[in-house]
């Protein structure tokens, strides 16, 4: 009977959690993404960073070298960063906004929202990055 009672807690527990964990998996999924995407950029693997775009990225965007090129001019910090952390992110239907805390190469401190889209086949894609400089913070 104990054995009964355990295995229907057991049994509850993971009712219960299971909705948590699959609204952290697309959470989960996005920041591996990037994380892949980043370390195609630090070692100046085009190919492979540019797998990771959308359809819509790869309209604006038709070829590997373009996208490359694109990123090192007008986001150097995701391009090269120093540092970087998971931030804050947020699920939206389809779409994962996921907050990264970057230190740029140029030391300052930066926040780049990456935009990932579901796509038909499951796979998330990312569809764009919004970099918002920060303020500077005190020395230490």
């Amino acid at each position: 009977m104990i054995r009964l009672l355990k295995a229907c807690a057991c049994i509850v527990i993971l009712m219960i959690s299971m909705p948590l964990a699959r609204a952290a998996e697309p959470v989960d999924t996005a920041q591996s993404i990037i994380q892949n995407q980043i370390e195609a950029f630090l070692n100046d693997d085009a190919e492979t960073a540019y797998s990771f775009a959308s359809p819509q990225i790869k309209g604006k965007f038709p070829d590997k070298t373009i996208f490359f090129d694109m990123v090192k001019r007008g986001y150097a910090p995701v391009y090269r960063p120093g540092n970087f952390a998971f931030g804050r992110s947020k699920v939206e239907g389809d779409t994962v906004v996921q907050e990264v805390l970057i230190s740029g190469p140029d030391g300052k401190d930066w926040t780049a929202l990456y935009f990932l889209v579901k796509q038909p086949d499951g796979t998330y894609k990312i569809n764009g990055v919004q970099m918002l400089q920060q303020a500077p913070g005190p020395e230490i």
